[in-house]
């Protein structure tokens, strides 16, 4: 049987403006009810794919928000451990990020109020697919076109594929499942592989260590 080729893509983000934004966390809470979805893409993931200056403990924007522009310690870190993989869907997370901030304002006599020029702004993503001329002819292969991949590549392949596969899961386990049934071990491997409270540098390491140690090279 003919294997069919797994097609490397590469990406980015396209940050798109929704001209919404908070001055404080009864405000946060509000855009969140109907916000677009692809704006809690945007902050949960966005991060990993542009420069972070904020501390490294706040995987998401609105944990950075909620320490450095309302200064409520508690609420950052409530929002820091959120971790969206643990949803089906955006629903699930907008859901969640809700019920922490509403809890949080229940705690609260006072309603925190940032500065006027830190204000949360809501920004909406938009996924922007290369075609790299890049493909994978066996899963054998796998190790040594992993080790050079783009972070855009590690990013909508590992990451972003959870939104467009049917199950799911990433393109490297949708792809070995469809050529057969001889990788169950590979797949639960790249399954225990964290893609949220890490980085892309290090997902890209880790899963080329996985498919080297599945192809027998050290």
């Amino acid at each position: 049987m003919k294997i069919q080729e797994f097609v490397i893509r590469d990406c980015a983000l396209s940050a798109i403006a929704t001209g919404r934004k908070a001055q404080n966390l009864r405000e946060l809470r509000g855009h969140l009810l109907d916000v677009h979805p692809d704006a809690i893409y945007y902050h949960f993931w966005g991060g990993l794919l542009r420069p972070r200056f904020d501390d490294p403990e706040f995987n998401n924007d609105f944990a950075a928000w909620a320490r450095h522009g309302l200064h409520d310690h508690l609420l950052a870190e409530r929002l820091a451990i959120i971790d969206p993989t643990d949803f089906d869907d955006l629903e699930g997370l907008r859901a969640e990020l809700i019920e922490v901030i509403e809890e949080r304002l229940d705690e609260s006599e006072l309603v925190p109020w940032a500065k006027a020029d830190e204000q949360f702004h809501f920004i909406r993503s938009q996924i922007v697919v290369f075609n790299t001329r890049r493909t994978i002819r066996h899963p054998k292969n796998l190790a040594a076109a992993a080790a050079h991949m783009s972070l855009g590549s590690v990013f909508f392949h590992l990451i972003d594929a959870r939104r467009r596969t049917p199950d799911g899961v990433d393109d490297f386990r949708s792809w070995l499942r469809d050529v057969g049934d001889g990788y169950p071990e590979l797949c639960r491997d790249i399954a225990s592989v964290d893609p949220y409270f890490n980085t892309l540098h290090n997902l890209r390491d880790q899963i080329t260590s996985i498919f080297r140690r599945h192809s027998g090279r050290k």
